[in-house]
C-alpha cells in the first residue's frame, strides 16, 4: 500500500502542473488591439527543477505558458491571435539559482509561469 502511494505521488509530481482558465467577452464590452475581442485567456504552469534549476524534470517556462497553453486555448476558441497583457516567470540565473524561499539552497525547485491575454477574431 505504502509504495503504491508513492508511486502516485511521483507519478503526479512528475506530470506538473498546468491550468487553463477563460471567459468569453463581447466584443463591445473589451476592447482588443487588432481585432474583435472573443474571450480573456489565462494560463498557469508549476514545474519541477533539481540542483539548482539545472535538471527539468517537469518543464514551466514562458515558451510554454504562451505559445503551447495561452495561444493552444484562444485558437481554440476560434481566435486567430492574442494580445498579451501579463507574463511572469520564475527567475532562474544568479542568486535565484542557489538560494529558494525562505533562503534554503535549491535542491528541489518549483518554477512557475503565468501568462493573461485577450483572444482576438
Amino acid at each position: 500500500m505504502k509504495k503504491a502511494l508513492l508511486a502516485l505521488g511521483l507519478a503526479a509530481a512528475m506530470t506538473g502542473c498546468t491550468s487553463v482558465e477563460s471567459a468569453t467577452v463581447g466584443s463591445n464590452e473589451v476592447s482588443a488591439t487588432g481585432g474583435e475581442a472573443v474571450a480573456v485567456v489565462q494560463a498557469t504552469s508549476l514545474g519541477l527543477t533539481f540542483i539548482f534549476h539545472i535538471v527539468d524534470a517537469v518543464t514551466s517556462d514562458l515558451d510554454e505558458v504562451v505559445n503551447k497553453l495561452l495561444v493552444g486555448e484562444a485558437k481554440a476558441m476560434g481566435a486567430t491571435k492574442v494580445d498579451l497583457k501579463y507574463a511572469s516567470t520564475t527567475p532562474r540565473h544568479g542568486i535565484w539559482a542557489v538560494f529558494a524561499l525562505p533562503m534554503f539552497i535549491n535542491l528541489i525547485g518549483t518554477p512557475s509561469s503565468s501568462a493573461v491575454g485577450i483572444a482576438v477574431k
